[in-house]
């Protein structure tokens, strides 16, 4: 099984009041995400980490946190990750900037493109591909990429094809993540709920 998430900043202390994010204390949070993700994934799911994963690679306590989450971890590499230590990278089954894979839901294949940062044109974004994407947290820029992804649909622009574009952030703090590793069908589901916006077709 696949899952996806985004911009834990795990060990990165600003990122609690900048995001507004429900815990008191860093120890509270790594506790609360650790103990979502291993009761729900297990050795043999892949989870892609669309970047952020954390400030810093050269830190033991990281190294020794990041060692404890279960499945094969794919990092798909942020502004903030730092991987000059070995160690810390050897903890990744693979990390690019980039990257383009397949999944399904209700029987229904799906190209997926993932990308810490939002972008405005992907591989099959007119015939149904899926962006998968962080960075911008909860934010008047994450506003303003969805708008402008809007007005491009309203306006036909031609790579769009009159189809429903989906572009959805990825990110921890979002109600449709909440901290935990999504499958597509979560994310596509919740974050339909969560938005009111029809992304399943």
């Amino acid at each position: 099984m696949n899952y996806y998430i985004s911009d834990l900043h795990l060990f990165h202390e600003g990122c609690i009041k900048f995001d507004n994010r429900p815990f008191s204390s860093m120890a509270e949070m790594h506790q609360v995400i650790k103990e979502k993700w291993n009761s729900k994934i297990t050795n043999g799911d892949r989870v892609y980490i669309l970047g952020d994963m954390s400030l810093k690679g050269k830190n033991e306590d990281l190294i020794a946190y990041v060692s404890t989450l279960k499945g094969h971890k794919i990092l798909i590499q942020g502004n903030h990750d730092d991987l000059s230590d070995y160690r810390y990278r050897q903890l990744f089954d693979e990390v690019c900037d980039y990257k383009e894979i397949h999944d399904s839901y209700e029987g229904k294949n799906y190209d997926i493109v993932l990308c810490h940062y939002p972008i405005f044109s992907w591989k099959k974004m007119g015939r149904g591909a899926v962006l998968l994407y962080g960075h911008t947290h909860n934010s008047a820029e994450d506003d303003y990429y969805q708008k402008c992804l809007s007005d491009m649909v309203d306006n036909d622009c031609r790579h769009l094809q009159n189809a429903d574009v989906m572009a959805i952030n990825v990110g921890c703090m979002k109600p449709w993540i909440d901290y935990e590793p999504k499958s597509l069908k979560e994310i596509l589901e919740y974050y339909s709920f969560f938005t009111n916006s029809l992304v399943v077709q």
